[in-house]
């Protein structure tokens, strides 16, 4: 096994030995039909460890199916991987195969596995123990010889103890682990793959290629990524579209870092169940939105002088300025080209600057609210505004259903 070829047929860049390691371990499996169980954050590129072991595998002529089970809804997740007879329920109108029928000789990337039903969860282990799978609306046993790698970015340990995914399924697909390191973790790596989507997008644009000076390369280094690999690419892209000057500097890069992806706003760790790592990001995004706006209404109060507080008065067009708030004594002494004692109180409203009481605002109607503009802002693409809100296509689905936004 040649570890640079390797890299070069599946195009991956890097030396870190933790992904070295990882590429080692698929090349060493492939060849077995062991279940394999690929953990990683979202965005580091874990998508290529099942087309190595599938292509240097004896199954390499056989079929590939990859499937993100996070965007398929919960009613049709077992159709789409069992099949299902026709009349099965409203809209099946024939039969069909599902994934493990047309993946039969080949290999099956089941993506984001634990967002699997747990009655779906029940089906897959039998499948994975006995190669028989019934179809949905039938009871009739099929037979499918098919390679399973699956892949999750949250810690499957703590979905078990959580009640989320079923501790049989999950030593069943836990025969060999494979850990893709996240881009943080491979500093010597960030600069390489930058340059490799630099040239990329040069000539996909036909542009010349950017360049960071080496400040920029380190900022680049030193920035957290929870976005990884992804989120990395997104930039080069943005960069080599906006930016006419090709030399990049450190002040220009900086535009491309979001503040809300810093150490503020944590990396997904994988440290509890899918849905409690949804939800716990909602409510930190809805933390941060408002402690931005409160930045934004505390800068607005400071930019006003008490040199220059206005007053409306009855009289149209009229305003009333105050040169100098420790000379405030009866509003009628500020009436411009009004006599004080041509001037009656009531003809001034004043201005109330005892604070109102806000009516609390719920965690719910947060979330509802940052929902809806999340999808105001992607057109109603709710797989573009799952990615924005960084959660799965299911939990948004289900946020919506919640929230009675459907």
């Amino acid at each position: 096994m040649d570890l640079t070829q390797i890299k070069q047929r599946f195009s991956i860049i890097g030396n870190n030995p933790e992904l070295n390691r990882a590429i080692e371990v698929a090349c060493q499996v492939a060849p077995t039909d062991l279940s394999v169980l690929v953990t990683g954050e979202s965005g580091v590129g874990k998508e290529f460890i099942p087309q190595i072991i599938h292509y240097e595998s004896p199954r390499k002529h056989g079929v590939y199916i990859a499937v993100n089970c996070g965007a398929i809804p919960d009613g049709t997740i077992d159709s789409e991987l069992f099949g299902h007879e026709k009349g099965a329920f409203t809209g099946a109108t024939e039969a069909r195969k599902g994934y493990f029928e047309e993946a039969n000789g080949g290999t099956l990337f089941l993506d984001e596995v634990a967002e699997l039903p747990l009655s779906t969860q029940v089906r897959l282990l039998r499948v994975l123990q006995t190669g028989e799978f019934i179809r949905v609306g039938s009871s009739k046993v099929h037979k499918t010889d098919v390679r399973v790698v699956a892949a999750t970015n949250i810690n499957l340990r703590h979905a078990v103890a959580n009640g989320r995914f079923r501790e049989d399924l999950f030593y069943r697909l836990n025969t060999v682990p494979i850990k893709v390191p996240a881009l943080r973790e491979r500093k010597e790596d960030i600069h390489l793959l930058f340059k490799k989507f630099a040239l990329d997008y040069a000539d996909k644009y036909n542009v010349p290629a950017v360049r960071l000076d080496e400040d920029a390369v380190r900022m680049l280094q030193n920035y957290r990524w929870p976005g990884n690999v992804r989120q990395l690419k997104s930039v080069a892209e943005q960069i080599s579209i906006l930016e006419k000057d090709r030399h990049i500097h450190a002040e220009v890069l900086q535009k491309y870092l979001p503040v809300e992806h810093d150490d503020n706003m944590p990396a997904l760790t994988g440290a509890q169940s899918a849905d409690y790592l949804s939800d716990r990001d909602i409510i930190f995004k809805i933390l941060f939105q408002l402690r931005q706006e409160i930045s934004e209404l505390k800068e607005r109060v400071d930019s006003v002088q008490p040199s220059a507080i206005p007053v409306q008065t009855k009289h149209a067009n009229e305003r009333l300025v105050i040169d100098d708030i420790s000379d405030i004594g009866e509003p009628h002494d500020y009436q411009p080209g009004i006599k004080p004692e041509e001037v009656q109180p009531e003809e001034v409203q004043h201005v109330d600057l005892t604070p109102k009481p806000k009516t609390p605002v719920s965690l719910q109607d947060a979330t509802r609210d940052m929902i809806i503009q999340a999808l105001e802002r992607n057109g109603g693409k709710r797989k573009a505004t799952a990615e924005e809100l960084g959660i799965s296509e299911r939990t948004l689905y289900r946020k919506i259903k919640e929230l009675g936004l459907a």
